[in-house]
């Protein structure tokens, strides 16, 4: 057994084919990242549902800071109740043969590098589970200049948390107690957030509503979908105001005539300027199954 081996992390993320770090977690980029901070969850939610990804967000929090938005590639880590045996094996493997120090909290602190967000399950333990405090978060700060953590546990040192503005903190409470009688079974494994997976190399999207991960894979055609539907959206809201199109319209599957009259909005509005990397073929060739249904039900995600 190891920690944060490679060949098991190229395993795990088969399906993601751009870079990746030295340890074979995958690399998604930073114009994705700096895109995906400008989307909702509920935006990134819709194309993960639709592809069968129904199991990637929590909501059930406390967060640092609840009106910032977080975003970041996911190092992961798994605990377990302490069993003297496991955890004398185990933590002598990572400091003798690995060459780690501290415990394994700190273990996993080290490794963060720039835009990376901590992924731990500390099994829900609070009491005796601050998995960060003071120290571990400021170091997190440091390292990840913007990302930070999602614990299924505990933290302490909250009022010195909280002046930390670079990163944020999603968690389950707070106790002044430190981090004792847990044993780290695995870094950069699967790990199991409250009812979501999160994978290393996931990009980690915490929201006020909560947190959801995206696979790496699919975390350009999140942002891509995301904002045709922010686009849309803005789009729809001006027509509304206008008077032009009912909300059935609007939210249903748009026919050839409103798509026209989109991209002619899209391709001259100042408000659409920001969007006109994206490119609408598909869409277009899609309206055409509306064109003499006048009773469309489904709804856009």
């Amino acid at each position: 057994m190891k920690f944060d081996n490679p060949e098991d992390i190229v395993q795990l993320t088969a399906q993601w084919e751009g870079e990746r770090f030295e340890n074979g977690r995958p690399k998604v980029s930073d114009d994705v990242l700096r895109r995906m901070r400008k989307i909702t969850l509920e935006e990134a939610w819709g194309p993960l549902w639709n592809r069968g990804y129904a199991f990637q967000f929590e909501g059930d929090f406390k967060i640092i800071h609840p009106d910032k938005i977080m975003v970041g590639r996911a190092v992961t880590a798994v605990l377990v109740p302490k069993r003297p045996d496991l955890h004398e094996t185990l933590l002598k493997y990572g400091h003798e043969q690995e060459g780690r120090k501290g415990f394994f909290n700190q273990w996993v602190i080290d490794s963060l590098v720039e835009d990376d967000v901590a992924v731990v399950d500390m099994f829900d333990k609070v009491h005796l589970g601050t998995y960060v405090g003071g120290n571990l978060s400021t170091a997190i700060s440091t390292r990840t200049k913007r990302g930070g953590a999602v614990i299924w546990g505990g933290i302490r040192d909250n009022q010195q948390v909280v002046e930390i503005d670079n990163i944020n903190v999603y968690y389950r409470g707070s106790d002044p107690t430190a981090i004792a009688d847990v044993t780290m079974v695995g870094m950069n494994v699967p790990t199991r957030i409250g009812k979501a997976i999160c994978l290393p190399g996931d990009v980690v999207l915490g929201t006020p509503s909560g947190v959801i991960f995206i696979p790496p894979h699919l975390a350009e055609i999140t942002v891509v979908q995301a904002e045709k539907s922010q686009v849309r959206d803005i789009f729809g809201f001006v027509r509304l105001k206008e008077g032009v199109y009912s909300t059935a319209q609007i939210d249903a599957g748009w026919n050839t005539a409103l798509w026209t009259d989109f991209v002619n909005w899209f391709n001259s509005d100042p408000a659409a300027k920001e969007y006109r990397h994206l490119t609408w073929e598909e869409e277009l060739k899609d309206a055409v199954k509306y064109d003499e249904d006048d009773q469309k039900h489904d709804v856009r995600l």
